[in-house]
């Protein structure tokens, strides 16, 4: 029982530290004259994954790598199935045309690029120093990007470009309580502060857990873990998706799972040093070629009229809650593991690819057309 409230205290620490960090940097960028665009495609879906940050690193710290590499694989595998699933099974999800051209390619870059650099079985601090690297790239590249757009709108229109992040990040207003500089720092340092706290409690939980019931600390990071510390996501893509932001939905739990790979471990193999960041052998034989295989099929998915359907999310809502009862199985070694398998192989993956080409096929001027 005490394990059990800690989790979730861990939990609430780290959703609310996330929410004031997202709130303080937001507000202080904003202050700054920093356009809205870019502290949506930065600030708010990096703040979102701060859990995820504060855990990887603390389980390193704590020499629990497996849970940093599991927390990071499963929190990307549960924010496309999971969160965008459960987002259009609300409301069909739009795809903005930057996301598909744009923000996909990068994910799966960058998730084809930490299976290239785990296949040794290990990520180097050279490892860790390049994933992080790209990230503060990615970022200078967003902010030149969206001020280059800002200037050429601005020049044919004589007016400041719209933006879809308008309706959620406001500049604030002068007599709002979140107006102020030194409440905007506040916020970041109390928010930093119940991460640190939320993931050590977490974290110590997570373990204990897995203890109990026997299974490894990578299932646990993979599910309980991953599930927790992507909280933040499912509460601004389910909220975006019910306000009808929807392109917000699909934006956040995009650019969360890039800087999840990128940010997160990148940090992760540079706090393990010398000995490097172990990938654990049953991630890097299945669960990271599942997080590859999610992001390569965002992609016929968001051009079959660039949208996320309702009956498409209920197809990553079902395979997330598959990959969640094979993992069960898995770690059980269960009876019923190899009559599962060959269903999914033999019969509901190649049915699901063939619905997915003949929609694509079927609607080939759509994402021109919308």
């Amino acid at each position: 029982m005490l394990n059990v409230l800690l989790f979730v205290a861990g939990l609430a620490a780290l959703v609310g530290g996330a929410e004031l960090l997202v709130r303080g940097a937001s507000r202080l960028a904003l202050s700054f004259g920093i356009s809205p665009l870019v502290v949506g495609l930065t600030i708010v879906a990096f703040g979102t994954s701060a859990p995820e940050m504060a855990i990887s690193a603390g389980a390193v710290l704590g020499g629990q790598t497996d849970l940093a590499v599991g927390n990071v694989v499963g929190s990307n595998i549960f924010n496309v199935l999971f969160v965008l699933g459960l987002s259009a099974l609300i409301a069909p999800l739009v795809v903005h045309r930057q996301v598909i051209r744009q923000e996909v390619p990068i994910l799966i870059g960058a998730s084809l690029l930490l299976a290239v650099l785990s296949l040794d079985g290990r990520l180097t601090m050279f490892d860790g120093a390049l994933l992080l690297g790209l990230v503060i790239a990615y970022t200078v590249f967003l902010v030149v990007q969206s001020r280059r757009e800002a200037r050429a709108a601005a020049a044919e229109t004589g007016a400041s470009p719209a933006n879809e992040y308008d309706a959620e990040f406001q500049p604030p207003r002068a007599g709002a309580w979140d107006s102020r500089l030194p409440v905007q720092l506040v916020l970041i340092v109390v928010g930093l502060g119940l991460l640190v706290l939320g993931s050590d409690w977490l974290v110590t939980a997570a373990v204990a857990f897995a203890t109990a019931l026997g299974v490894s600390d990578v299932v646990i990071g993979l599910t309980i873990v991953a599930a927790g510390t992507s909280m933040p996501e499912v509460a601004t893509s389910v909220a975006a998706a019910i306000k009808g932001e929807r392109d917000i939905a699909v934006g956040n739990a995009i650019g969360s799972s890039t800087f999840n790979i990128l940010g997160c471990l990148g940090l992760s193999g540079l706090l393990a040093g010398s000995a490097g960041l172990v990938v654990p052998g049953p991630v890097l034989a299945f669960d990271l070629w599942v997080m590859v295989a999610v992001a390569l099929a965002c992609l016929p998915i968001f051009l079959s009229g660039r949208e996320i359907a309702r009956w498409e999310g209920g197809v990553f809502f079902g395979y997330y809650l598959a990959y969640v009862a094979y993992l069960i199985l898995a770690a059980q070694s269960h009876a019923a593991l190899p009559a599962f398998s060959s269903v999914m192989m033999g019969f509901v993956v190649p049915l699901t690819v063939i619905t997915l080409v003949v929609v694509l096929i079927r609607r080939p001027g759509s994402a021109a057309a919308r």
